[in-house]
């Protein structure tokens, strides 16, 4: 079937190009043990723009994007989040985007093979048409469609279920590392069984949280820890002023503080964040793609001791003295992953959540005619949004709800 698209391509002048292309119903595996299926033809209705799309596009800039095509093609369809019309089933769905031969898609080992629709091995949403695995088109919750169109608002929030998810996992991460690395330090401080101190140290982990950068990742994760740990003492940094708008609305979110950096040194800005703390970090988390990052943590020690690095920035390398690093027991973690159970959560928190006022709109003509000055001059500028995604059908939207 021949549907119009955008893809990317490895293609130094033009590796996003939007035009023809020719989509096949492959038939794939959500889980190990489980059959393969054929995908069931869907609509994209509205699809978000990733960070991972745009490193996707550099990456076909330099010719290495061929591991990432699906089988038997030298292009993949992007796009891997947003909601889609399911015809055969009179409903709307959210795309699971990962599935494969895996027991578990957040812990695949060497020997199992998985797939993203729109990143990995498999045609994504920016499509008029596409096929999707029918175990893997989650439902949406009721109350939101009305006249058989979605309300705008909740669209707009269905962007997010990805990330939102992959927040929800490094939050479920860093609560088994924390539990696991500090229980037999809390069971001899607090004289409790282990079962306790597990508990103990799950929730000690979160005492003093920095999140460098503040990014749609950084503030989903504040989101959650502020939620679920009453006691977090939680900071954001990042360059942006303290009265812009996506500080202020993270803020509004969560109960955390805010400490714009705007020091002449890294050494400055790591005495301040200590300060700001009240001691050195429990838990350091990397959301700004920036190697600041890392030379904040172990360099300049704004990571304490016992404590967690969990790095979600894609790009930058991290690298620490092995010395202190052996001595104040640190642990470094990263995975950019989520189950299916993390996707369905993420849809519920998300509908009843604000984070429709983020997200900003390009029209679809706008887009298509241009994709990669879109990229580089709207979506991913300096001034872009803070989230920018496109009405892709616009005849299942109702825009006035």
């Amino acid at each position: 079937m021949i549907v119009k698209a955008t893809y990317f391509q490895n293609d130094a002048r033009e590796p996003l190009k939007y035009g023809d292309v020719e989509i096949e119903n492959i038939r794939r595996q959500r889980l190990k043990g489980e059959p393969q299926k054929e995908g069931i033809l869907c609509e994209p209705v509205m699809v978000g723009f990733c960070g991972t799309d745009f490193e996707l596009m550099h990456m076909g800039e330099r010719g290495a994007l061929t591991p990432k095509f699906p089988e038997g093609t030298d292009r993949l369809i992007n796009g891997h989040e947003g909601i889609v019309w399911v015809p055969s089933k009179n409903r709307f769905a959210i795309v699971l985007i990962r599935g494969g031969d895996s027991v578990d898609p957040t812990r695949y080992t060497e020997d199992e093979t998985y797939f993203e629709y729109g990143c990995d091995k498999a045609d994504g949403l920016f499509a008029d048409k596409q096929y999707f695995h029918p175990d893997m088109l989650l439902p949406i919750p009721d109350g939101y469609v009305h006249n058989g169109k979605l309300d705008l608002s909740f669209a707009k929030k269905m962007v997010f279920p990805d990330p939102f998810a992959c927040m929800l996992f490094q939050l479920e991460r860093m609560e088994d590392m924390g539990s696991a690395h500090n229980f037999r330090r809390a069971m001899r401080v607090h004289g409790c069984s282990e079962e306790k101190a597990r508990e103990i140290a799950r929730e000690e982990v979160f005492d003093r949280t920095v999140i460098f950068g503040l990014g749609t990742t950084g503030m989903f994760i504040g989101d959650l820890i502020s939620r679920k740990y009453k006691n977090a003492n939680i900071l954001f940094v990042a360059r942006s002023g303290e009265s812009s708008r996506k500080v202020t609305f993270a803020l509004k979110n969560s109960r955390a503080s805010y400490l714009q950096n705007t020091y002449d040194s890294e050494k400055a800005l790591a005495e301040a964040i200590i300060r700001k703390l009240g001691g050195r970090a429990t838990t350091f988390i990397g959301v700004s793609g920036s190697s600041v990052e890392h030379r904040i943590a172990f360099e300049h020690r704004v990571l304490g001791c016992n404590g967690l690095y969990n790095s979600f920035s894609l790009g930058p390398k991290v690298t620490f003295d092995t010395m202190p690093f052996g001595f104040e027991n640190h642990v470094i973690i990263a995975s950019i992953n989520f189950r299916q159970d993390h996707m369905e959560q993420a849809i519920r928190l998300l509908a009843e959540s604000r984070y429709d006022e983020i997200v900003e709109l390009i029209p679809r003509e706008e887009f298509t005619a241009d994709p990669i000055g879109a990229y580089n001059g709207k979506i991913y500028s300096k001034s872009a949004p803070l989230k920018t995604a496109v009405i892709w059908n616009e005849k299942y939207i109702d825009t006035e709800k």
